[in-house]
């Protein structure tokens, strides 16, 4: 399975803004975009030139690849089977990134973030329907059922973020069991319902070309 391999530091220093790749290691003196906010490379320092709107249309669609772990043919495909769905195309493909599996058991909190979300799932540590799925791409449906495998449940990974789940989980169409660990899929989110600040617009001003 091909992924991102180099530093993800610098994904978010490309995009000018934290994208919280490594989770809770984002939110330390350890991160190095607070320590080194500009561009990557050499002239990564001088002055940023203004953007076009074809040059804002892409940061958009890397920044929102780069969040949620896909790779550039993947988006391309989860384009074409958002724009064949009824609605608006942009908030069809935000929901179909928001469907995967590993994103879902990042926003559940079984996950410091979603590279790590993407390992556990593809290591068989979590069910759906008390089946065994290791597909992060997975699309899951209102109604179903994930959680840890019992022979996951003191896995020190699982178990660290679970522990920094603080209150209610803020994602109306996700429900949570802390005790458990596991969670419920209660509908498919509305746009608003998405905690991500993108404009999936330019996104389908890009491919409309």
């Amino acid at each position: 399975m091909a992924r991102y391999r180099d530093s993800v530091c610098k994904l978010c220093r490309r995009e000018g803004e934290k994208l919280f790749l490594k989770g809770n290691r984002c939110l330390s003196t350890k991160c190095s975009f607070d320590r080194k906010s500009y561009v990557p490379g050499q002239h990564g320092q001088s002055r940023r030139r203004r953007l076009s709107n074809y040059g804002l249309q892409l940061r958009e669609k890397q920044k929102i690849k780069r969040m949620y772990g896909v790779l550039e043919q993947q988006f391309r495909n989860y384009f074409k089977k958002a724009d064949l769905m009824k609605g608006e195309t942009g908030t069809n493909l935000m929901q179909l990134l928001e469907r995967r599996l590993d994103n879902v058991v990042f926003r559940l909190g079984f996950a410091p973030s979603h590279a790590a979300a993407r390992q556990l799932v593809s290591h068989r540590h979590f069910l759906i329907n008390n089946k065994v799925v290791n597909i992060p791409s997975y699309l899951v449906s209102p109604g179903e059922l994930i959680q840890v495998r019992d022979k996951s449940r003191k896995m020190d990974a699982i178990l660290d973020s679970i522990r920094r789940i603080k209150g209610d989980l803020d994602l109306s169409w996700l429900e949570i069991d802390k005790a458990k660990m596991k969670g419920t899929v209660i509908a498919i989110p509305d746009r608003d319902q998405m905690n991500i600040e993108v404009n999936e617009r330019l996104v389908v001003e890009l491919y409309s070309k």
